[in-house]
């Protein structure tokens, strides 16, 4: 049996899991809680969670093999630390593996959430068989895990794959600290901001937005608040979409130059809103990307679905087993 916690900026979750066979680990039981103690304090709120849990599925902590953790970054895989993630306050250089192995007595694997995700969707997802994958988040956040010549690549210290840093333009939404990122334009946050811009236009001309009433209402918008109204046919939604798809082509398109890769898996947004988002996205990859490059990788959604966030925890785990 497996283990899995996954540690987010809003929430967090207790994954219990079995593997069934080298490509399947099912899903058995878990639960969810918000972040929102203190560290220390959500930290054993978290192990206090994952012994219910056992408790109620009738398993002992002597039958888990493994216990994976996935956190936003940035961490420490090799010392088990997480350093200041920016979604998670508080969390400052914390010995989370050898709190983890301290309290449970059983060997603990740390990865930031895009390796993880990038893992799990290369084991059990839409990467089973390839050996060069890229995994893009595209959630709250845009993060990268790579897997080249088929093995997980996270650079010297941690730090490959952090492609919501890269600058697409000179100015845009805040991601990573900086304006005009790939994170500002395509992540929910980064969706969220552009869609504040562009309805302050039209709210500031007196012209009626569907989704937004009035200014007082730019605060309560979402991406997903956006995309249901792109999928109705509103025009300013969809225009902010499609801007969102350009970016992405953009981005992808360095990624596909430098990395050369065979797959890249997109997790979050772009499995809900694909629609929206992929007519800009090919526009710019056909004639951003070195063809040869573009005409080998596959783009696809996340095999794993709304499940990528346990199993990302799971194989972890799976790993150590």
């Amino acid at each position: 049996m497996l283990l899995g916690i996954d540690i987010g900026g809003t929430k967090c979750a207790i994954i219990l899991g079995k593997i069934e066979s080298e490509d399947e680990i099912k899903i058995v039981d878990k639960t969810a809680m918000p972040t929102d103690k203190p560290v220390f304090e959500m930290i054993e709120h978290l192990f206090d969670e994952a012994d219910a849990l056992l408790t109620k599925n009738n398993v002992s902590i002597d039958c888990i093999s493994g216990i994976g953790i996935s956190c936003g970054g940035p961490l420490n895989s090799k010392t088990g630390r997480i350093l200041s993630p920016p979604n998670l306050l508080g969390w400052d250089n914390i010995p989370i593996v050898q709190i983890t192995e301290n309290r449970f007595n059983v060997k603990t694997y740390l990865q930031n959430d895009a390796n993880a995700g990038a893992i799990a969707e290369w084991k059990f997802g839409a990467g089973k068989g390839y050996k060069n994958l890229i995994f893009l988040t595209f959630g709250t956040g845009n993060g990268a895990g790579l897997i080249l010549d088929g093995k997980l690549y996270s650079g010297t210290n941690d730090l490959a794959g952090e492609s919501g840093h890269i600058r697409l333009a000179e100015m845009g939404p805040v991601g990573f600290g900086k304006a005009g990122s790939f994170e500002g334009f395509c992540s929910g946050g980064g969706i969220t901001q552009l869609a504040q811009i562009k309805v302050r236009e039209k709210l500031q001309m007196g012209e009626a937005v569907s989704f937004c009433k009035n200014v007082e209402g730019l605060n309560n918008l979402t991406a997903k608040t956006v995309a249901d109204a792109a999928f109705k046919g509103d025009a300013l939604a969809l225009e902010i979409y499609n801007i969102c798809g350009f970016y992405l082509g953009r981005g992808l398109s360095v990624l596909i130059d430098i990395l050369n890769p065979e797959i890249i898996v997109l997790g979050g947004i772009y499995g809900r809103a694909k629609e929206l988002l992929e007519p800009a996205m090919y526009k710019v990859i056909e004639t951003e990307a070195l063809i040869l490059s573009y005409k080998t990788c596959k783009i696809v959604s996340a095999e794993l679905g709304e499940k990528i966030g346990d199993m990302a925890a799971l194989s972890l785990a799976s790993i150590i087993s």
